[in-house]
C-alpha cells in the first residue's frame, strides 16, 4: 500500500492556517530549517531531539532558487523530492518548502515554541540567522542548539558518491525530470515552441567563417625512426565552422539567417560561400584576408589525434567596419534576432560591437553573444539579451579562478547589464543566470537566481560543435518569447544532439522534433506537489 505523503507538504498560507490550530490547542511546535540534500543519520538525530521538545516537528526546507552553494549545481535533490523525503519521516509532522534564503518567513507564519539548530550555530554570527534568532525571541520562542550528537555533512557525502550516481544516470533522470515541470517543460510547450516560434524567425550572424577539415586516418603502426604513432589517411572531409555553421543551424532549424563574415580569396573560401549558397543561407561576406581560417583534425574513428590550426587573426579594418555596420543599420528593421560570435579571428572587434550594439538594442528581441576561448570582445558585449560562454571562458576574460561561479557571473553580468547568463560546462551541462526582478533598475540589488540542468547528451561521438549547436536553439527560442529555463534546455537538447555527430552537421528541426518526442523526463512526472488541502492536525 502506498503512502500519500503529500498530505505532510504544505504551502506558506496552509501553514499559517496551522499554526492557529496548534496555538488554539496549547500544542507546542518545534521548527527545523535547512537544505537536507541528503537525509543522513547526523539528520535524523537532529530531527529526532527536535521532535521531543513539542507537540508537533515542522520541519521547512530552502526553496531550489533560494540556495547558492559555491559550485552552482546544489541542491543535488530537487525541492519536491527533499520535501518528500522528511514527508516520509514518521516524526515529521509537517513539511513546508521555503522560497527565501532564511526561515524567517516560515518563522512569522508558524511562530514555533522552540526552533532548533546545530551546534555549529551557537556561536554563528550569519546576519540571516541573527535575525532568524531575533524573530524567534521577539514573540517569546526560544532557539535550541543540537547537532543530535552524529554530525555529517551533505556536502561532503554529495562530493563522494556524486560521480556514482551520475555514472546511474539516477542525478541527472530526478533532476531534470523535477525541473522541467516547475519549468513547464513539456512536449506539448516544447513542440510548440520550436514548431511556432522557430518558423522564419529572422536572425543575423556576424562571426568569424571557419572551414572544419576532418582527416580520417586508420592506425597503422608505431614509426620505427621513434616511438611516435603511425597513421594513413583514409578520406578527408571538409564542414562548415564558426559562424557559418551557426547560420545553417538556424536555417535547418526553420529560420531565415543573413551571415555577415570575412573570408579570404582562396579555395576554402569559394567552397564556403557555395556550401551556404546550396543551403539557401544568405550572406554577406567581405574578402578582407587571404585564406579561411582552416581547423584541421586527424581522428582514427572518433577519436581525435591531432588539431591543426590555419590562419592568423586578422582584425577589421575601418572601412569593411563600417560597411558591417551599414549592412546591420538596413536589415535592423525586418530582424527578429542578432548573434554576435568571436572565434578569435578578427570579425568581431570591440569598435564594433560598440557601434552595432546600440544601432540594434531596441530593433530586435534578442541579442546573443558568445566567445570561443578567452576573447575579451565578451567585455564589450553590454545590454545583451544572452551570452553562452563556458566557465573556462568566462573566468578567463576577467582574470578570476578563485571566487564561486556565481560570484563571478554576478560580477560580469552586472558590469555587462546582461539579462540573462547561459554557463556552459560540457558534459556537466549548463547554469542558467538571471535576475531576480523584473525592472531592469532593481536587476543587481540582489543576489541572482541559478537554475542548472544536467547534461542532456546520452552518449557523445564527438564534443565539436556543441556550443554553436546550444546558441543558434537558444537564440530562436529567446526570439519566440521562452524563458530562460525553456531556452535552456532546447539549447541542451540541440547540443545533445550534435555531440552525436562526428563534425559540424546542422541540427534539423525534424531531429529536435523526434528528440522531443522521446524523452520521457518530458512526460508529467511523478512527483508529489508541495501543496495539500487535506492536511490536518492529528489528535
Amino acid at each position: 500500500m502506498s503512502l500519500d505523503l503529500t498530505r505532510k507538504i504544505c504551502s506558506l498560507t496552509q501553514l499559517e492556517e496551522l499554526a492557529e490550530k496548534y496555538h488554539g490547542r496549547r500544542r507546542a511546535t518545534v521548527l527545523c530549517h535547512g537544505c537536507f540534500d541528503i537525509v543522513h543519520p547526523g539528520h535524523l538525530r537532529y530531527l529526532q531531539f527536535a521532535r521531543s521538545q513539542g507537540d508537533a516537528l515542522v520541519v521547512s526546507i530552502t526553496g531550489d532558487d533560494a540556495i547558492e552553494k559555491s559550485d552552482g549545481t546544489r541542491p543535488y535533490v530537487p525541492q519536491e523530492l527533499r520535501a518528500e523525503n522528511l514527508a516520509a519521516l514518521e516524526l515529521v509532522d509537517h513539511v513546508v518548502i521555503a522560497d527565501s534564503p532564511t526561515a524567517q518567513p516560515i518563522i512569522s507564519a508558524l511562530r514555533p515554541s522552540v526552533y532548533v539548530k546545530g551546534k555549529e550555530y551557537e556561536h554563528n554570527a550569519h546576519p540571516g540567522f541573527l535575525a532568524e534568532k531575533q524573530l524567534v525571541e521577539s514573540y517569546g520562542g526560544r532557539v535550541i542548539y543540537s547537532s543530535g550528537q552524529v554530525v555529517f555533512s551533505s556536502t561532503d557525502l554529495l562530493d563522494r558518491l556524486g560521480p556514482t550516481l551520475e555514472a546511474q544516470g539516477l542525478d541527472a533522470t530526478y533532476r531534470i525530470a523535477a525541473s522541467c515541470k516547475r519549468w513547464n517543460v513539456t512536449s506539448h510547450t516544447m513542440h510548440k515552441l520550436i514548431h511556432r516560434g522557430f518558423a522564419n524567425k529572422r536572425i543575423a550572424v556576424i562571426g568569424d567563417a571557419i572551414r572544419d577539415h576532418y582527416v580520417f586516418c586508420d592506425p597503422a603502426n608505431v614509426a620505427g625512426e621513434a616511438p611516435i604513432l603511425s597513421v594513413r589517411p583514409l578520406k578527408e572531409t571538409h564542414y562548415l565552422g564558426g559562424a557559418a555553421i551557426i547560420a545553417a543551424h538556424l536555417k535547418a532549424m526553420g529560420a531565415q539567417p543573413h551571415l555577415i563574415t570575412t573570408v579570404g580569396w582562396d579555395d576554402a573560401s569559394t567552397d564556403l560561400i557555395e556550401q551556404l549558397g546550396s543551403r539557401n543561407v544568405t550572406a554577406t561576406t567581405f574578402p578582407t584576408r587571404r585564406q579561411l581560417p582552416v581547423k584541421q583534425r586527424y581522428l582514427v574513428e572518433s577519436q581525435k589525434l591531432l588539431k591543426i590550426n590555419h590562419g592568423d587573426p586578422q582584425p577589421l579594418d575601418s572601412t569593411t567596419e563600417r560597411k558591417m555596420i551599414d549592412v546591420l543599420a538596413d536589415l535592423r528593421g525586418d530582424l527578429d534576432g542578432v548573434i554576435f560570435v568571436d572565434f578569435g579571428y578578427g570579425c568581431v572587434t570591440s569598435t564594433l560591437l560598440d557601434h552595432a550594439v546600440p544601432l540594434l538594442r531596441g530593433h530586435v528581441s534578442a541579442l546573443v553573444g558568445d566567445v570561443s576561448g578567452p576573447q575579451q570582445s565578451l567585455l564589450s558585449m553590454h545590454d545583451f539579451d544572452l551570452l553562452t560562454p563556458s566557465e573556462r571562458e568566462l573566468r578567463a576574460v576577467i582574470g578570476d579562478f578563485e571566487q564561486s561561479l556565481p560570484s563571478v557571473t554576478f560580477s560580469v553580468m552586472k558590469k555587462l547589464n546582461l539579462a540573462n547568463l547561459a554557463v556552459t560546462m560540457g558534459h556537466h551541462g549548463c547554469l542558467l543566470f538571471s535576475p531576480r526582478e523584473d525592472d531592469p533598475k532593481q536587476w543587481f540589488n540582489s543576489r541572482l537566481r541559478s537554475q542548472y540542468l544536467p547534461t542532456l547528451a546520452t552518449h557523445a561521438v564527438d564534443p565539436l560543435g556543441a556550443g554553436d549547436a546550444y546558441l543558434a536553439a537558444a537564440t530562436l527560442a529567446l526570439t519566440a518569447d521562452a524563458t530562460i529555463e525553456q531556452t535552456g534546455f532546447i539549447a541542451s537538447a540541440a547540443a545533445a544532439l550534435e555531440v552525436g555527430k562526428i563534425g559540424n552537421q546542422a541540427i534539423t528541426l525534424p531531429e529536435l522534433d523526434a528528440w522531443i518526442s522521446r524523452q520521457p523526463s518530458l512526460l508529467e512526472p511523478t512527483i508529489l506537489q508541495p501543496s495539500n488541502p487535506a492536511l490536518s492536525i492529528t489528535s
